[in-house]
């Protein structure tokens, strides 16, 4: 497979603009050594700000992070430990929660803001299911990451069952991958959040 390169932070903010436009969401994947700072001000005066979501990832308790009085809503991975320690600097933050070890990390959060990302192969999928049933039975803002046709409509009945209203949850899906899938979510009535990966390298 050929790598593809990332677009750099202005290509990035062209494509956000054009999918909120569209009626989508955005989650900036941002790489680290990037200089985040610079990235959450040009999403602020691009007035993107309200749209866009910028994703940091954070190694080590105590890790320096920026610290912005407004703009772009923050989310955390990493090491469980990390983002904890991140989340009490930021408390407004969502927590990005790998299925595969995450069921007792959700219902630390039920009631919080969460990413919960699939995996691959069987397990992976029923720590999603057994995660997601965790996260839309709770009082929180879940984002369901996942391009598994399957689990895509799992959530969507999860959501239904727990009487869980559009604006309460989303679905997450990266750039360029299942697109009609997004599309159709999107005029179906559903949030959908597409996940941009910026900065320095290929993926």
């Amino acid at each position: 497979m050929l790598a593809r390169a990332r677009p750099g932070t202005g290509d990035a903010l062209r494509l956000a603009a054009e999918l909120v436009d569209g009626g989508f969401s955005v989650a900036f994947e941002h790489v680290p050594g990037d200089d985040v700072a610079a990235v959450l001000g040009r999403l602020t005066e691009a007035g993107l700000a309200e749209h866009c979501e910028v994703t940091l990832h954070v190694e080590r308790p105590g890790d320096a992070l920026p610290l912005p009085d407004d703009g772009p809503a923050i989310a955390l991975t990493g090491p469980r430990d990390a983002v904890t320690a991140a989340a009490a600097r930021l408390p407004a933050a969502r927590i990005v929660v790998p299925a595969v070890e995450g069921e007792s990390w959700c219902r630390d959060l039920a009631h919080g803001r969460v990413r919960l990302t699939s995996g691959r192969g069987a397990r992976a999928d029923l720590a999603f299911v057994r995660c997601l049933n965790v996260l839309m039975a709770g009082s929180g803002q879940p984002a369901l990451e996942t391009t598994d046709p399957r689990l895509v409509a799992i959530t969507g009945e999860r959501a239904a069952w727990n009487d869980r209203t559009p604006d309460s949850w989303e679905h997450v899906m990266p750039y360029g991958v299942r697109l009609h899938d997004q599309r159709r979510l999107l005029a179906a009535g559903y949030r959908v959040r597409v996940a941009v990966r910026t900065g320095r390298g290929s993926w």
